[in-house]
């Protein structure tokens, strides 16, 4: 391989296995840095990405948005790091900043939003380029392949949280990567966490006992005591009914994922009672800026699986089938 070039695992088409290439090492703009990749993350979205249940934007195209890694150059007008310096690169990947949801604080609905690994190349890469006010500092808590779910998995996790309010008791459907980072946020938090795996997952369960929830079960299962929210990661439509029965008079249901098959047909009694339905869109800076120092305070413990990048279609093959417990992440170096 040319020291001028690198090495990317791309998608060349929806549906595709992610093929292996070397290409020229990316070359920054002005206001965008270029990072080393240390890991990138392997999230649930980037199947929704791969599989074409969210709109192909470009093609072929680097999926990954949860990168860390090390700045090695820098464009014209930078000033917020310098070479050295370790980010990490979220979902949200740039923003207009003229609508009026910029304009209102509310950058995470942008009308004209950028994307990390979706509408522009992402981290399943040695190199990756990224606006540099869109980059985090990192905890220096967490080493690059454990501080990579912070980026999508716990991001997302900690806004569907913040929408369900002060709930004590809180119901998380779907235990994967958000799942068991934010529970841990929430048992800290001192709320009494009760989570939903697939049915007969006694191993997921079992993880999720092991982070202090204090009841696991399938999610064809009834909690112990009615849930005053349900955060919902699973991208299964089905769910939606199900946590709104188990939820109290004036709760929330939180869908925290970009995709969801359809929700079927429910009795309008599951919703009466002010009970509520909310879900999650991208994220702000602010929230990442908030997150991460909590992250570091808790602190979190992120459980993970690593997979050489090379490997990076058996990552997304163990995500796909549940077998990862905790987050699969690459091993981009």
């Amino acid at each position: 391989m040319s020291p001028l070039t690198s090495k990317a695992m791309t998608l060349p088409a929806v549906g595709q296995a992610l093929q292996r290439i070397e290409r020229a090492i990316p070359v920054p703009g002005a206001d965008e840095v270029l990072l080393r990749v240390s890991a990138c993350g392997v999230c649930r979205t980037d199947l929704h990405v791969i599989d074409g249940e969210l709109p192909a934007e470009r093609l072929p195209l680097v999926p990954g948005h949860e990168v860390v890694g090390t700045i090695v150059a820098r464009g014209a007008d930078v000033r917020r790091f310098e070479i050295g310096d370790r980010v990490g690169v979220p979902w949200l990947g740039g923003t207009c900043g003229v609508c009026p949801y910029c304009h209102s604080r509310r950058e995470n609905l942008c009308d004209a939003p950028q994307f990390t690994g979706y509408t522009r190349d992402g981290g399943y890469a040695q190199h990756v380029v990224a606006r540099a006010d869109f980059c985090f500092r990192l905890p220096g808590t967490l080493d690059d392949v454990h501080a990579a779910p912070l980026l999508c998995a716990g991001l997302i996790g900690y806004r569907a949280l913040r929408l369900a309010g002060d709930a004590q008791r809180l119901g998380i459907y779907g235990f994967g990567a958000a799942a068991h980072l934010i529970a841990q946020v929430a048992v800290w938090q001192k709320r009494e966490v009760y989570a939903f795996t697939r049915p007969g997952d006694v191993a997921g369960q079992d993880f999720a006992s092991s982070l202090g929830c204090v009841w696991a079960g399938g999610s064809d299962a009834a909690p112990p005591r009615p849930l005053d929210a349900a955060l919902i990661f699973a991208p299964v439509g089905s769910l939606l009914p199900t946590a709104l029965a188990n939820t109290v008079k004036g709760g929330v249901v939180v869908c925290a994922g970009i995709h969801m098959s359809d929700i079927p047909a429910f009795p309008y009694r599951l919703l009466w009672g002010e009970r509520s339905v909310r879900s999650v869109a991208n994220l702000t800076r602010r929230d990442g800026e908030e997150f991460l120092e909590l992250a570091a305070r808790i602190p979190l413990v992120t459980h993970v699986e690593v997979f050489p990048l090379d490997r990076a279609n058996d990552a997304i093959a163990a995500v796909r089938e549940g077998r990862v417990s905790g987050a699969a992440v690459l091993d981009c170096r």
